[in-house]
């Protein structure tokens, strides 16, 4: 029962990855091979045998609207300054980040992205907050939990992904341009409770 617990959780996985492909890719090739990627696991799904479809359809368009997870981690080197990292897409700086995966624990979504965005492998140290940043967002955006993490870097640097341009600690008290996806108050507010060893529930 084990396996087949792995291997359902597998599936999913692949489900997944084929519907976020669909949603983000513009290359025709990528996206013909994230359909049947998509069939062929739902073809799987269907036949599967000896496994409990206990689980809601997080695939489907109907299921009850609720806001999205994200996570961030602020990390500090011996300096006081903070690691950030710069978005290809807007040129503009913010700590490392993203979305939660599906069965991805919170920690373990805030290692990975640090490990992504900024080629840096992370040990979480604590909890600075919860935030409601739909307030902070554009208009179009989607409503979205922000769970932000204390972290501190394990190992050296290495190669990040391609949506980041660069990595560097900044002194906060001298910002460089943020991102979009953070505003100046917020991310003034994260790091007032992450120095006052407080934590922020919105």
């Amino acid at each position: 029962m084990e396996n087949n617990k792995f291997f359902y959780d597998y599936l999913l996985k692949m489900l997944s990855i084929a519907k976020i492909g669909l949603v983000y890719s513009t290359d025709e090739y990528a996206i013909n091979n994230y359909k049947e990627v998509q069939a062929l696991t739902e073809e799987m799904l269907e036949n599967f045998e000896n496994v409990s479809f206990d689980r809601p359809n997080y695939f489907e368009r109907n299921v009850y609207p609720t806001p999205n997870v994200s996570v961030r981690t602020v990390i500090e080197n011996e300096k006081g300054e903070i690691l950030m990292v710069r978005e290809k897409v807007d040129g503009g700086y913010g700590f490392p980040g993203g979305w939660c995966d599906l069965f991805d624990t919170p920690m373990e979504a805030a290692i990975r992205e640090c490990r992504e965005e900024a080629g840096v492998e992370v040990e979480i140290t604590g909890l600075i907050g919860i935030l409601n940043r739909t307030p902070f967002k554009a208009p179009t955006s989607v409503p979205e939990y922000a769970i932000v993490f204390k972290g501190k870097v394990l190992k050296d640097f290495h190669e990040h992904d391609h949506e980041i341009t660069d990595v560097k600690f900044v002194d906060p008290d001298n910002l460089p341009e943020l991102s979009k996806k953070i505003s100046k108050g917020e991310f003034l507010k994260i790091i007032e409770n992450f120095k006052a060893n407080k934590i922020i529930i919105e």
